[in-house]
């Protein structure tokens, strides 16, 4: 299987692991389509991104694996109360990876978590649904 599956199917395993203020399942998948009807269950997604290769030293390069991972919810009120408990999670997700290494393979080192915007304003606008993509960047030495 590709290394960056690997890392994907590692970030899915730690977040599954539990220990966030509400329950998540997590799923990795290539290509997240959802209805909005299955939209009342949160989602938890993570999609393989990209890979940046550079040199690392005399005998091996550089890997940065960008993986995504989106939180999805159709609101039942859309108030500020129901979008900052989703929030929170997103940030204790977020911190969850922060400095470490993943448990299911140790050779991937967190580097960076992008998250921006933090929220799809038209998910929330146009069909009263929360979506928040993170990208998190993992090293490997190869």
């Amino acid at each position: 299987m590709a290394v960056i599956a690997d890392i994907a199917d590692a970030v899915v395993a730690a977040l599954n692991a539990g220990g966030f203020s509400q329950p998540l399942s997590a799923t990795r998948c290539y290509l997240p389509k959802f209805d909005l009807a299955e939209m009342k269950d949160m989602h938890v997604t993570v999609v393989p991104k990209g890979v940046a290769v550079t040199a690392g030293s005399r005998n091996h390069n550089q890997h940065d694996y960008q993986i995504d991972v989106a939180v999805q919810k159709r609101l039942a009120a859309a108030d500020n109360g129901e979008i900052d408990a989703l929030m929170s999670l997103v940030d204790e997700i977020a911190d969850h990876f922060r400095l470490k290494r993943l448990d299911n393979l140790q050779a991937a080192a967190w580097v960076k978590t992008q998250h921006e915007p933090i929220y799809v304003q038209e998910h929330l606008d146009q069909m009263r649904q929360f979506t928040s993509v993170m990208t998190l960047t993992f090293r490997m030495m190869r």
